[in-house]
């Protein structure tokens, strides 16, 4: 339990700017229009992908013994995997629908 406080303790403004970050983002994304959700999380796509690189080099520097880290490493690869091919696959469909139907 002291190991977590002191983490709070160290880390205390990390802690708030991501409560901020989440609260704000939240707060963005309920006032755009139900028409531009689905171009704007094409653009979330080259985001994620800047998560699965950022995951993919914690994996590489972690120590095989850290648990936590490779954890962590893993879960943001999976994550941003998921909306990443989630995302392109929404936008194809998206896009499918301005294409002109062959007769």
């Amino acid at each position: 339990m002291e190991s977590i406080l002191q983490f709070v303790d160290s880390n205390l403004i990390m802690i708030y700017l991501l409560v901020f970050t989440i609260i704000l983002g939240f707060e963005v994304i309920s006032k755009v229009p139900t028409v531009l959700h689905t171009p704007l999380m094409s653009g979330a796509n080259a985001i994620s992908g800047v998560v699965i690189i950022g995951a993919i080099i914690l994996i590489r520097r972690a120590a095989p013994d850290d648990i936590l880290t490779l954890t962590l490493g893993t879960l943001g690869v999976i994550l941003g995997m998921v909306n990443v091919v989630g995302g392109y696959a929404v936008t194809d469909r998206m896009l499918e629908m301005f294409k002109k139907k062959k007769k």
